[in-house]
């Protein structure tokens, strides 16, 4: 069940970033066709930036739940499947590490952000709440890697099948 509601979860914040991400487009087409007749879209370059950060830091955690990430499958073709296991187990903790190392440092970072009051160069955005879905991000990271670290480990004892 618990399970169920973070696929949940994950899937709805990955949607999100997809919203996010064709906003992004949008804005650069509305920023080239305007461009065309002189009136480019001010703050583009920003807008892309921050949009793109928030959109692919969404899609983590679908990727790491789903186990969609890149694979090396030259190492697992004619392992077995307790090795293959046990190799999904150390990816599934290398991803709950830097998982939990990004949003200790992001949010830092986004503490700094606020403290001093940075803003992006052309439109003036305060840039510290572009870190909260960043962080939200992060955090069903963290989830989702717990998650499969809990499958893998099962895999990786050689009983069921995640």
């Amino acid at each position: 069940m618990a399970r169920r509601a973070l696929a949940a979860a994950v899937a709805f914040w990955a949607i999100l970033g997809g919203l996010v991400l064709a906003g992004v487009v949008g804005l650069n087409l509305a920023s080239i066709l305007g461009g065309m007749v002189g009136h480019p879209v001010p703050g583009d370059f920003e807008l892309t930036e921050i949009g793109t950060a928030i959109a692919v830091f969404a899609f983590l955690p679908w990727c790491q739940l789903t186990r969609a990430n890149v694979t090396a499958d030259v190492f697992t073709m004619g392992a077995s499947p307790i090795w293959t296991a046990r190799m999904s187990l150390a990816g599934s903790l290398a991803a709950l590490a830097v998982a939990g190392i990004l949003f200790w440092r992001m949010s830092l970072g986004l503490a700094d952000q606020h403290a001093y009051g940075y803003t992006s160069a052309i439109l003036q955005i305060p840039l510290w709440p572009c870190f909260v879905p960043v962080l939200v991000s992060l955090a069903l990271l963290a989830l989702a890697a717990a998650a499969t670290l809990a499958e893998d480990a099962t895999m990786a004892r050689g009983r069921g099948n995640a």
